[in-house]
């Protein structure tokens, strides 16, 4: 079997080089996918408060034609 690199040294050199750009890589996807997380949490957040608001205005008007 051939070595590809006939220096041990280098053959370290170039495999940490790699491990490190899929730890740097992995590390991007990790972020992205926290920064999804947040922008559904935001929506779900302005939605919840719209529906709220919403319904607190129907059952005032709710409650003003029940009184009249």
């Amino acid at each position: 079997m051939k070595l590809l690199f006939s220096n041990p040294a280098e053959s370290r050199s170039i495999w940490k080089t790699a491990l490190r750009h899929i730890m740097v890589s992995l590390m991007a996807l990790a972020l992205q996918a926290c920064a999804v997380v947040a922008i559904a949490d935001a929506a779900v957040t302005v939605v919840a408060t719209g529906v709220k608001v919403t319904a607190k205005a129907v059952g005032a008007v709710a409650e003003a034609v029940i009184r009249d």
